[in-house]
């Protein structure tokens, strides 16, 4: 199969590479207020990328924190649609940079087993997702013989993504009327394999946590007070020994009070996804053992149902050799994925109730939990938006819109603020990869991947039009 799009796309591979390239070699490290002068520079240099793209309207919006990057380009029609394309621009720190096979922030082309690479952080999570809408809209134009596009383009890419976005609500709020939509697209998600057409539907909602336990006023000799006084990293082990139960369900009293059921439908969807559980253990799970709560397949597990981790785990003595002693103090970080209906404001309360319930006497216990956190969000499965991004996605990867399948992101990001605070539904068009090591040594993108979005992208703006015109 072929198309306009598509002719137009694959004579101009090299200007997607050569984007993605120049944009990976500036280390946009968000976390890092070392980088913050990089952070700028990834906004400047996405505004410029903009701009030769054709947008007449390119800002670099300051907060606060890091910048973020607007642009509009109007179409002709006075009707059209209008749609919001989000992304970040900041990426994740590189640590630890030995475990890296080539230097991050060199892009490096790899022959791997689906097809040329691009390895280098930021190549998937997310410049790599976004480059494509570049070219996507320029294809769209030459495609249709437009001046404008069929549909009025925004873009709103934020630079504190990996940062938690801090400002963004905020960032929202002040800049509402310029960002009014009728359709939020999101760029920074994936599809489940190479050769699996995909669209995610949903994303888990986060909040955190810090919990410090206080035993003894200073460290004590573990010979002279050992067995005779409590000690806290001992208490700690046994409060996060009892966060799950032996059904492997998070223990905070009402955490699955607001869950909303899986329907029977979404189950099926998610079923009919193909999934090597070996294979994903053996490969970017690295691990052993599937395991979580019962009753649930791997995939809900980790898409689709609420979670609680231990993220670190600290106190005492961790130097050379022995120091021993009963430490004054333990301290643990644990997050919580969210799904739809919970909210992270009610998570703070219940860590607090959960830890006043399994605290050991003798302990003294302080939770901080930040004010904030993300909330779940999804996509409509029946709305004409979701049914346009299916025909785009189907026409990239040469399958029928209805097998196109529906996933659900395990991650968590800010679209629940856009949805909230915009009023528009979202969909999301993202092609990474769950082997594309994303927050991890050695991230890559699968080049065969972007050239794909690049067309579904063009696709999707033809489609969204044809929508409001029927």
């Amino acid at each position: 199969m072929t198309s306009a799009e598509r002719d137009y796309v694959t004579a101009h591979l090299d200007d997607l590479h050569a984007d993605l390239e120049a944009w990976l070699r500036i280390p946009s490290i968000s976390a890092d207020p070392a980088h913050a002068p990089d952070v700028a520079a990834s906004a400047e240099w996405l505004a410029d990328a903009l701009r030769r793209t054709g947008f007449p309207t390119v800002e670099i919006w300051p907060t606060p924190g890091a910048p973020a990057v607007f642009a509009e380009w109007p179409s002709a029609d006075p009707d059209a649609l209008v749609a919001l394309v989000y992304g970040h621009h900041d990426v994740q720190p590189v640590d630890p940079p030995e475990l890296w096979e080539h230097p991050p922030f060199e892009p490096t082309r790899v022959d791997g087993p689906d097809g040329p690479e691009l390895h280098g952080r930021g190549a998937s999570d997310d410049k790599g997702v976004l480059v494509v809408h570049l070219l996507g809209l320029r294809a769209h134009l030459a495609a249709t013989g437009r001046g404008t596009p069929a549909v009025t383009v925004k873009v709103l890419i934020e630079g504190e993504e990996e940062s938690g976005s801090p400002n963004f609500a905020a960032l929202l709020r002040e800049r509402a009327d310029r960002l009014a939509c009728d359709v939020v697209v999101v760029s920074d998600t994936g599809m489940a394999a190479p050769d699996v057409p995909s669209a995610v539907t949903a994303m888990r909602g986060l909040a955190d946590a810090e919990i410090t336990l206080r035993g003894p006023a200073v460290d004590l000799h573990s010979g002279s007070f050992g067995g005779g006084v409590p000690n806290p990293l001992h208490a700690m082990a046994q409060l996060l020994s009892a966060l799950h139960d032996e059904h492997g369900r998070v223990t905070l009293p009402g955490f699955y009070d607001k869950v909303r059921p899986l329907t029977d439908r979404e189950r099926d969807l998610m079923g009919r996804v193909p999934f090597d559980e070996q294979a994903w253990l053996a490969g970017p799970a690295a691990s052993r053992l599937a395991t979580g709560e019962e009753g649930f397949s791997t995939l809900e597990r980790v898409g689709a149902r609420p979670t609680a981790e231990v993220n670190g785990l600290w106190g005492g003595y961790t130097g050379p050799g022995h120091k021993t002693i009963i430490p004054a103090e333990a301290h643990a970080k644990v997050t919580f994925r969210l799904v739809a209906d919970q909210r992270p404001e009610d998570v703070a309360d219940q860590v607090r109730a959960w830890v006043e319930e399994y605290l050991p006497e003798g302990i003294e216990a302080e939770v901080h939990a930040p004010p904030g956190g993300v909330a779940p969000c999804s996509s409509d499965l029946d709305s004409p938006v979701m049914d346009a991004l299916l025909r785009a996605i189907g026409q990239a990867f040469d399958t029928a819109p209805e097998d196109v399948l529906l996933t659900r992101e395990g991650g968590s990001g800010p679209e629940a603020d856009l949805a909230e605070i915009l009023g528009a539904p979202l969909v999301f068009l993202g092609t990474g990869l769950p082997t594309d090591r994303i927050h991890s040594p050695n991230e890559r993108v699968l080049l065969s991947m972007l050239h794909r979005g690049a067309e579904a992208a063009a696709h999707l703006w033809r489609e969204l039009a044809a929508m409001q015109r029927n």
